[in-house]
């Protein structure tokens, strides 16, 4: 089993590489980015990096050999591509400047990857999310099992760590699901969080949960704040625990950024739903009864994803 990552010189790229390496599911990983100059010097950070992972192997134990490439022809034939590329906002650049250069990267991207790998599947992390998931959805022309984005799985692990930090037990033990857009418009659904079964709202008051929930939506914006820069571990993770439920054929049930029609009551729309993951991809959209607010919620967050995608799409006349 093969793997591409591309953006591999970069934090989350390598992360996750290294990630999927250090579970020693896949034969090899292919690290891709470009080379970058400072002056007369060049430099291959993805090489780099790449190397250094598998100088890992002998001590984590792993047999998952990591390669850093700057050409996509060395990605050939690959089951799975993790689409990591992308610049994070830069002060002075406007929102739309975000979108026009990251879709350029992603559509980029995206056509070198079908072009030697014309039947695999693709996991997008790059930011705006939702929009850049349809950017390569059109750009690679696959079916819509085939893309898809990497964001529920982060969202719900952040919202239960926090959970594990104020209860102080395992975050083995609690399972969550919220869904929507990446971001300030997830839709929470406390109802389906649980702590070895047991409701969350036994342990936890309802205003102390709204609170922790409201973390979760700031997941992001809170370690940027800390550390001037976007996450990297907890991503990469999330990426890398969707590349081996796809591989492994292991039917997880996660939320990702996956196409719907029809379900929870909106049409062609790429957006967090649960599904169900395994060999060729999303196998299933599962559509939870939702509450009146619930819906409310769902569709409030829809609109602001196909607002965010309207946009895109009129800047590209």
């Amino acid at each position: 089993m093969k793997v591409t990552v591309v953006g591999a010189g970069g934090n989350v790229g390598s992360t996750v590489a290294l990630s999927i390496a250090q579970r020693d599911f896949a034969k090899e990983v292919i690290a891709v980015d470009l080379e970058r100059k400072d002056g007369d010097k060049t430099f291959y950070p993805s090489k780099g990096r790449a190397l250094d992972q598998w100088q890992v192997s002998p001590i984590a134990l792993f047999d998952t050999r990591v390669k850093g490439t700057t050409d996509y022809a060395d990605t050939a034939n690959s089951d799975v591509c993790v689409i990591t590329a992308g610049v994070p906002r830069r002060p002075g650049m406007s929102r739309d400047d975000l979108l026009t250069i990251n879709a350029g990267i992603v559509k980029s991207v995206t056509k070198e990857l079908v072009k030697y790998s014309p039947d695999t599947i693709i996991i997008v992390v790059s930011n705006p999310l939702d929009v850049m998931v349809q950017v390569a959805k059109d750009a690679s022309g696959l079916p819509h099992e085939k893309v898809m984005g990497m964001a529920g799985i982060l969202d719900t692990a952040r919202y239960r760590a926090f959970i594990a930090e104020e209860l102080d037990v395992s975050p083995k033990d609690i399972q969550a699901l919220l869904m929507g857009g990446h971001g300030d418009t997830m839709v929470p659904l406390p109802r389906f969080t649980t702590l070895a079964g047991m409701p969350i709202t036994h342990f936890i008051s309802d205003e102390r949960l709204e609170e922790i929930v409201n973390r979760a939506k700031k997941g992001g914006g809170e370690l940027v704040g800390l550390m001037g820069t976007s996450a990297w571990y907890a991503p990469g993770a999330a990426a890398a625990q969707m590349v081996e439920a796809i591989l492994l054929d292991q039917n997880r049930i996660f939320p990702v950024c996956a196409h719907i029609d029809g379900q929870y009551g909106i049409d062609d729309l790429y957006i967090g739903v649960p599904v169900k993951l395994g060999k060729g991809g999303i196998k299933e959209v599962i559509e939870v009864e939702l509450t009146e607010s619930e819906s409310d919620l769902m569709k409030e967050s829809a609109k602001a994803v196909r607002g965010t995608l309207e946009e895109f799409k009129a800047l590209q006349k």
